[in-house]
């Protein structure tokens, strides 16, 4: 939680520094978005056996403050539960957190650079809560493609600290990691003028690699999700 704190106002501070002081209007987008998803996740000690998930939905709100033609800030939340099936036979509930706070630069008409911070976390009620943070980076781009008709598309990658921790467990005990890894997406977006709003869907794919602190007794592990993204946001001016 600390780490939360201070890079979100890691963020802050360098958006309130290096935007323009006579700033005095903004454009505000604000909508939903949804990633159903499939999750793949393998242990380094598994021989072969990796623990299978059903595939099931994220969603949750985003928010875009635009300040001038150059800067902006995002923030995304997704949140959805998996039903985990593990090899011995047993099945678990697992809750995901993804969120993300980046602050975009434009570098033209095509492309923006963003940086900031990411939280992930999953858990499992009475078990175990897995939660990291961390700083992202990457770079995203908006292509016209006809009439109202555009793409978008975005990479980025992501460092994270984290700890797992065990609730009465006697087999598991609490662990520090760190996690590395990447995201991609892509996107046919539909800009309905009279409404100002803006309908999206499309393709998000992620990887990250979960390494336990040498001391720990858990196995390192390799996560990927991907699957179909749909999303609809409404901006105005205040």
């Amino acid at each position: 939680m600390k780490k939360l704190i201070l890079l979100t106002a890691i963020s802050f501070i360098w958006m309130s520094a290096i935007l323009p002081l006579n700033a005095s209007a903004a454009d505000i987008t604000v909508g939903a978005t949804t990633w159903y998803a499939w999750w793949d996740m393998n242990r380094s000690g598994s021989n072969g056996n990796a623990t299978e998930f059903d595939p099931a939905f994220l969603y949750g709100p985003m928010l875009s403050i635009k300040f001038n033609d150059d800067y902006n800030l995002t923030f995304v939340y997704l949140y959805g539960k998996f039903d985990m099936n593990e090899p011995d036979g047993t099945t678990s509930e697992i809750a995901r957190n993804d969120s993300d706070l980046a602050l975009n630069y434009r570098l033209n008409n095509f492309f923006k650079i963003f940086a900031g911070a990411k939280y992930m976390s999953y858990s499992i009620k009475n078990d175990m809560d897995h939660i990291g943070i961390g700083p992202g980076a990457g770079i995203s781009a908006v292509f016209p493609v006809g009439g109202d008709f555009f793409i978008l598309g975005n990479i980025s990658g992501l460092y994270l600290w984290g700890e797992e921790k065990y609730k009465g467990s006697s087999t598991n005990s609490d662990a520090k990691y760190n996690e590395y890894g990447s995201n991609a997406s892509l996107s046919l977006a539909y800009y309905i003028v009279p409404a100002s709003t803006t309908i999206s869907l499309g393709g998000r794919y992620q990887i990250f690699k979960t390494m336990y602190e040498s001391s720990s007794t858990n196995d390192d592990m390799q996560h990927k999700f991907y699957g179909v993204t749909l999303s609809a946001n409404y901006s105005f001016s205040i």
